[in-house]
């Protein structure tokens, strides 16, 4: 890449300046940025020629001293052709570090990478939630130990960041730390946005995760069958507080609403749809997407069930939602009740609205994803993949037309 570089040695008059010699100054111009640095020099201005930026004269001194900045020059055009040649963008911080003999400090790993969460956090409510800004302050935690044990050192610089030091840390990850491998790729990817950003910046010449893939798999989703679902829409409570975290169950059974998105619900994100039927027209809190869903007859039955509820009159919500915490402990006393196995939390009436509410019904894939607020189909696609009634069925569908041929 071309670029405009210049050299300049100039007269710089100090402060309170009467007469005498004026210290030499070396100003290095890249693309119009500016760098200047004394030289350790001087010269009387009525022996400087401002032209060719040397001192005037024949006299050994004045030898001496244009020798001295020619070697400068020289020095200066050598560093910039070696920048050029290797194809690294030339930046009046390198000349000059050529200059003093000094090296440019190098960017620190985790210094990059606390000033990013610092960044997150000054933007909580604004695009990052606290349980995202809490999984990069973990891994800045297993960095911190990790170079710790394998650099003896408090930082690294990210020029020592390369495929092994990935690989390795993983490792660490998962032999020293005992986390899962979904678990540890989450930390991995945290890393790689840090990494990322470095690269855009140009601050990494190499990208170390280029040969690096993850062997991380999603895992299962845990669903409610048919007659799971119809078990504890069937249980009648007595108990006020698991009747309503059973009623708030199945409402996102039957939206795929995550905890996030039900707890902010509002009464005025309800309203008609195409079809003249209520609708949910909301915002995915985790994504900031546009999630718009028919209201099925259970879900309606349940919101008519509170709508003059005190807490939703008060906080202007659609369901009296309780903390998180006390609705999945609860959840696990409804499955006692109900007979079920599986461990019960709130997330799974998600998965259950996507599989057996939605895709094992014939509902396509794509509507599905678009009601469940997916930004790429192919998460939606996870959900597909473990209904093997849905296989069976699409088979035999199949069978039948094959046998009219």
């Amino acid at each position: 890449m071309l670029t405009s570089f210049q050299v300049l040695f100039y007269l710089k008059k100090p402060k309170s300046y009467l007469s005498g010699p004026m210290p030499i100054y070396l100003r290095i111009s890249v693309d119009g940025k500016r760098s200047e640095i004394s030289i350790g020099r001087t010269c009387l201005p009525s022996h400087w020629n401002s032209h060719s930026g040397r001192s005037k004269g024949n006299k050994e001194d004045v030898r001496l001293l244009n020798a001295y900045l020619d070697s400068l020059h020289t020095k200066l055009n050598i560093a910039h052709q070696v920048l050029v040649e290797s194809g690294k963008d030339v930046t009046v911080e390198f000349l000059r570090c050529a200059i003093s003999g000094k090296r440019e400090k190098s960017k620190m790993l985790l210094e990059i990478f606390e000033e990013h969460n610092r960044k997150v956090e000054a933007l909580l409510g604004n695009g990052f939630e606290p349980n995202t800004l809490k999984g990069y302050k973990t891994t800045v935690k297993h960095l911190c130990s990790f170079i710790k044990l394998n650099y003896n050192n408090d930082d690294l610089p990210i020029s020592k960041l390369d495929h092994e030091f990935i690989v390795d840390f993983e490792f660490y990850l998962r032999s020293s730390c005992r986390i899962s491998l979904v678990s540890a790729a989450k930390y991995i990817k945290n890393l790689k946005k840090i990494v990322n950003s470095c690269i855009a910046h140009d601050w990494i010449p190499k990208n170390p995760f280029a040969n690096y893939k993850s062997k991380a798999k999603a895992g299962e989703r845990v669903y409610l069958s048919q007659n799971e679902l119809t078990n504890i829409y069937e249980k009648q409570f007595t108990i006020e507080r698991l009747a309503q975290v059973k009623d708030i169950f199945l409402f996102c059974c039957y939206t795929g609403l995550a905890y996030a998105d039900i707890k902010k619900l509002r009464r005025q994100e309800i309203g008609l749809g195409i079809d003249g039927g209520f609708w949910i027209f909301t915002k995915r809190k985790k994504t900031d997407t546009s999630t718009r869903v028919p209201l099925l007859e259970i879900a309606v039955e349940i919101l008519n069930k509170y709508k003059n509820h005190p807490h939703c009159e008060t906080e202007g919500t659609l369901l009296p939602v309780l903390s998180n915490q006390k609705m999945n402990a609860y959840l696990k006393e409804i499955a006692d009740l109900c007979g079920i196995t599986k461990i019960l939390t709130f997330h799974i009436a998600r998965h259950t609205f996507a599989t057996t509410v939605t895709l094992s019904n014939g509902v396509p894939i794509e509507t599905v994803s678009k009601m469940l607020g997916h930004t790429n189909i192919k998460t939606t696609q996870h959900y597909a993949k473990i209904l093997d009634i849905k296989v069976s069925n699409d088979m035999l569908a199949l069978r039948g037309k094959l046998a009219s041929k």
